[in-house]
């Protein structure tokens, strides 16, 4: 079994990627993403932290979360979203698979703001790299906070802390 090291910041930002199990493109369906979105305003409420980008494709996930100073569990957090997902999905007799979600998933702490500017592009290009559409805007709606698409790439709270770092020509990449 590997031995998989995380690195606990207080505080800190993260970059995430989760995968579905078997790359079942469960995240395409409407309402796996509705169960998905539910997961994730029901444990923020309940353990706050910031969603600062987030793009959802048929099979995974990326996104950037800072937590809260004095708060590192972001291994808690996605325990109870993917536990959560997986229930929901259960219930309502779509999935009998004993896994929904991959068991490990990608975290990578953001060490400064260009690091910052780097993932959230990545997160941008995403579905352009997958072949899924020519441009990111093809791939962007705007869509409320309540509800995950696909197709939509949320920046939540990036605004103002990018003002000071998006040099005008890239402006128009961040949102």
């Amino acid at each position: 079994m590997a031995n998989y090291r995380r690195h606990y910041v207080p505080g800190g930002t993260y970059f995430f990627t989760l995968v579905t199990a078997h790359r079942i493109p469960w995240l395409a369906r409407e309402d796996g993403r509705h169960i998905l979105g539910d997961a994730l305003r029901d444990v923020r409420a309940a353990r706050p932290f910031q969603m600062d980008a987030i793009v959802v494709l048929p099979d995974h996930l990326h996104c950037i979360w800072t937590l809260p100073d004095g708060d590192s569990d972001f291994p808690g957090r996605w325990k109870s979203i993917k536990q959560r997902c997986t229930r929901r999905l259960r219930a309502t007799g779509w999935s009998s698979r004993t896994a929904v979600w991959q068991r490990h998933y990608w975290e990578h702490l953001i060490r400064d703001e260009e690091d910052f500017r780097n993932h959230l592009d990545y997160i941008h290009y995403n579905p352009v790299k997958h072949g899924l559409v020519a441009s990111p805007r093809d791939w962007r709606r705007v869509r409320s906070i309540d509800m995950l698409t696909p197709g939509s790439i949320r920046v939540i709270g990036v605004a103002r802390r990018l003002r000071s770092m998006c040099p005008s020509e890239m402006s128009r990449k961040c949102g």
